[in-house]
């Protein structure tokens, strides 16, 4: 690819910013509406999960494969579809007559969507090639991702009281048609000089891994968690978990490349994403059927009142980029998990009459614990790997982020589920401090695992494992796992 101006650069930036906010918008922005999906399409507490996991399973599923035929048959391509998907998607979710319908226009949004964030981290990464521009271009790339996450709920609950539910699909549309006119003018192609092989067997392996773990975990709760189907859905995802693991590491070209995981901070980056979106999406879905069926808040009082959670993320999303080009991601998960567990504490004894005091300074601490966590996440995850790697290795940690959305409202959500027995608004609150506890575990799973995989032994894992995949790519195939 050849070397932009700086000017240049600023603008891809831009644009690849533009594409994970439309992304990240609609993974919290769906939130707020719920209440009012529920009462529009008859949807009850299971199909709200789908509504939101349909979503990110999806995300989650193909952004490996994204991201490794960006890097086959060009980013640019790749990235130009994804946006023409997402938007078509979210112009079916705007008309979906039916909770089934909707569901699966959430499904098509999601398809482009994966063709967007590990791509788009792809570009960045070839586009910024000097170490410290592109470690300031990745904590801008976090900052977007943090801010939009967290004014999805504002964003959503302004659009609800305004115009309805279906209005949140439409604000993707000018942006999505926006981004690929600036796409087609000023992104240049590029490719990866080593070009991996599909892997269509890998793909259908990690899908059902995650399709029906997901299934299990949300209609357990209504099947009955010892019933014949749910058992089989577990049994699925173990066996297709075991092929996988094994299929992968006899490939020379894997979709999952396990060699990955042998460097110590890509593997706690991988697994902290996961702890801290999931706290995340089960922060906002308890949050916002608390706020609007407990307390009886409209949506747009309702996204406002997170105001204090968006405004945190805004200020501290960038500084946790800056702090980590400056000091590396040590200090900023150490900050973020210790945030996260401290404002959680208090929602564990949740009841209708909170004062609203304390919602607004959990609100903040949140705000600071996910603000400060998403930045050394992706710096880990694209740091110190081979830049013909860098689709694949973003992928695993946008894939790691969705996983843990998804995973989050399907445990939470059912666990929440289990102790709720008649009127949602009357039980929800008791009901509901087992899930803030489950968040407040993925807050200490954050904090351990920053201060074991940023530590010397740590960062030697990761030069090793650098290098013995520099060394093998060179040799001109890449080595199966466990081959030296």
């Amino acid at each position: 690819m050849p070397e932009l101006s700086r000017r240049g650069r600023m603008l891809v930036l831009a644009i690849c910013c533009m594409s994970l906010l439309i992304v990240s918008l609609d993974n919290t922005i769906v939130n707020v509406a719920l209440p009012s999906i529920r009462r529009d399409l008859h949807a009850p507490t299971s199909g709200l999960q789908w509504i939101i996991d349909a979503y990110t399973l999806v995300l989650a599923s193909l952004l490996i494969l994204a991201g490794a035929t960006g890097d086959r048959i060009g980013r640019r391509r790749t990235f130009q579809t994804g946006l023409v998907v997402f938007t078509l998607g979210s112009l079916l979710c705007s008309l979906a007559p039916s909770l089934g319908w909707l569901v699966a226009a959430r499904m098509v949004q999601a398809v482009g969507g994966s063709m967007l964030n590990p791509v788009a981290m792809s570009i960045i990464t070839n586009t910024f090639t000097d170490p410290k521009e592109r470690a300031r271009a990745i904590g801008v790339w976090g900052a977007v991702f943090g801010i939009s996450m967290a004014l999805g709920p504002v964003v959503g609950g302004t659009l609800v009281a305004a115009l309805a539910w279906r209005s949140i699909f439409w604000i993707n549309i000018p942006v999505g048609v926006a981004a690929l006119v600036l796409t087609a003018r000023f992104v240049p192609e590029s490719r990866a000089e080593h070009v991996r092989r599909v892997d269509p067997v890998g793909q259908v392996l990690v899908l059902t891994v995650l399709a029906s773990l997901t299934y299990a975990i949300i209609e357990g709760p209504n099947a009955g968690w010892s019933s014949t189907e749910i058992l089989g859905f577990f049994g699925l995802a173990a066996v297709a978990l075991a092929g996988l693991l094994g299929y992968e590491a006899r490939r020379a070209e894997p979709l999952l490349d396990l060699r990955f995981f042998r460097s110590a901070p890509f593997s706690g980056a991988t697994v902290i994403a996961v702890c801290g979106f999931g706290a995340l999406g089960g922060f906002l879905f308890l949050n916002t059927l608390y706020l609007q069926e407990v307390r009886g808040l409209s949506a747009l009082h309702a996204g406002l009142y997170t105001l204090p959670m968006a405004a945190t993320v805004v200020v501290f999303a960038p500084l946790s980029g800056r702090l980590v080009g400056r000091r590396g991601p040590r200090l900023p998960l150490l900050i973020a998990g210790v945030a996260i567990v401290a404002s959680i504490l208090p929602f564990t004894r949740l009841s209708p009459h909170t004062p609203v005091g304390w919602l607004f300074v959990t609100y903040l601490g949140f705000g600071l614990g996910f603000g400060t966590v998403n930045a050394p996440i992706t710096n880990t995850a694209v740091s110190g790997m081979p830049r013909s790697q860098a689709g694949v290795a973003a992928a695993v940690a946008s894939t790691s982020r969705q996983v843990g959305q998804s995973l989050g409202v399907a445990v939470i959500g059912s666990a929440v589920s289990a102790g709720l027995h008649g009127s949602v608004s009357a039980r929800f609150a008791q009901a509901s401090h087992v899930g803030w506890w489950i968040v407040a575990g993925c807050g200490i799973a954050v904090l351990a695992l920053g201060a074991l995989t940023t530590g010397p032994w740590a960062m030697r894992t990761a030069d090793e494992a650098a290098a013995r995949i520099a060394a093998a790519d060179a040799g001109g195939q890449p080595a199966p796992v466990g081959v030296r």
